[in-house]
């Protein structure tokens, strides 16, 4: 059902009225599923907003992405808090398939500036989900210092990083995933519409085509140089690896970081591909380079994409079948002792260079408990030899903590994003 239609109907209106009066945050045309819901349709899917964990993280990956790094503008505590908390009311309302405030695109009369853009209003809920996360640099304002995790901290600088300042860093980020990406614009650009003159937008990344998959039904899907891409990947039904991998552990944040236990760390890469140059290898070389077939995705010397690579195996010349500075062979965590992270990134395509050439690449997410055990020496690795580093570019980098999901006012969970923050 589109947001117009659930803001139409009486049965819009009956359904929200419970949560409404438990919560208060949703209007009465709309209500958060509880579980995600579908009728077969990707775009008429619903996701639940609150939870133990945030929404988007082992979510099945959505076909489009729009993120965005904002700065703070403002000096007044009271007022990001307030914002935070009006974000996370219009953000539920958004997920639940209904406009950011009730009636906002029309029902404000012919003079009231409207408080939805109205873009969404014909378009179902499409899976949206809404995930927020804050970056070292908020911490260092409004008295948050001491709620600071001790592991929100820069990521190093890596050999052949190409890094745009313009394009890295930020104190809140939001990524916003759909299976329109309509749906995806629009909440981003709603919510930062609601922050004007506390926050502005630092730098901001569509994607399309994602290129990792986070629930075993989801097929692997393929990069812009045309390979399988995140096939060693944790699955939402990984429960041990997630807890292992994933969501911070109590015991990895003390005194005022403990509200973080239950979250994650967001690392955002922008790669570049130099795909023109990508497109003149010889398909050997392509597979040399990845270690993995191109087809089939399977690792070289093996028959399917999923058997386990067997980096001890070689070929009739006596070398190995996947080289030692094979990508496939570097980021395994077999080779890392045992690392391994949540990949959740896209595709993109930005216009030209300027020089003829594409802009375009990966916009490599991943979800991690302690990005600097497990992202850095696993980048590290990649960056000193990674057969890949001939065709890329890391062009922006950004570290962010994802908090903890909400509760429903039934629990000692936090129920929105300012109160969570500040505590």
């Amino acid at each position: 059902m589109s947001r117009r239609g659930l803001v139409g109907t009486a049965a819009g209106t009956a359904i929200a009225g419970g949560l409404a009066a438990s919560v208060g945050f949703l209007g009465r045309d709309a209500k958060a599923p509880a579980a995600p819901t579908s009728g077969g349709d990707p775009t008429e899917v619903l996701h639940p907003f609150r939870g133990a964990h945030q929404p988007g993280i082992t979510t099945a990956a959505q076909d489009r992405m729009h993120f965005v790094a904002l700065d703070v503008t403002t000096d007044d505590a009271a007022e990001l808090r307030d914002l935070l908390t009006a974000w996370t009311r219009a953000a539920e309302r958004m997920m639940a398939g209904a406009e950011a405030t009730p009636g906002g695109a029309v029902g404000g009369g012919p003079y009231g500036v409207p408080t939805d853009t109205g873009e969404a209003l014909d378009l179902p809920p499409s899976g949206l989900t809404i995930t927020i996360g804050y970056g070292a640099s908020l911490f260092d304002r409004f008295n948050l210092a001491g709620r600071r995790p001790a592991a929100l901290r820069d990521l190093p600088r890596f050999p052949l990083d190409q890094l745009d300042p313009k394009r890295s860093g930020g104190d809140i980020c939001i990524q916003a995933c759909a299976n329109d990406p309509q749906v995806a614009v629009h909440a981003v650009r709603n919510l930062v519409r609601m922050g004007f003159g506390a926050v502005s937008v630092r730098w901001s990344q569509l994607g399309f085509g994602r290129t990792s998959s986070t629930v075993r039904e989801q097929p692997t899907p393929r990069n812009m140089f045309g390979f399988k891409d995140g096939t060693a990947n944790i699955t939402a039904d990984d429960t041990a690896g997630l807890d292992e991998h994933v969501w911070i552990a109590p015991a990895d944040v003390s005194g005022g970081a403990s509200w973080a236990a239950g979250g994650s760390y967001l690392v955002a890469r922008r790669i570049r591909m130099h795909i023109e140059v990508w497109d003149r290898a010889h398909l050997q070389e392509q597979e040399t380079v990845f270690g993995r077939s191109k087809g089939e995705g399977a690792p070289l010397g093996q028959r399917a994409e999923f058997d386990e690579p067997d980096f001890e195996a070689r070929g009739a010349d006596g070398n190995p079948r996947i080289d030692v500075a094979a990508h496939v062979r570097l980021a395994h965590s077999a080779n890392l002792d045992g690392v391994k992270i949540l990949r959740r990134g896209y595709n993109f395509t930005d216009g030209t260079d300027g020089l003829g050439h594409l802009d375009a690449g990966l916009f490599f997410i991943a979800f991690c408990r302690d990005a600097h055990r497990q992202f850095v020496p696993m980048q590290q690795a990649l960056a000193r030899a990674d057969l890949l580093n001939e065709y890329i570019e890391h062009t922006g980098s950004a570290l962010f903590v994802i908090p903890p999901g909400l509760g429903d006012g039934s629990s000692a969970r936090p129920s929105d994003w300012g109160s969570q923050l500040f505590g």
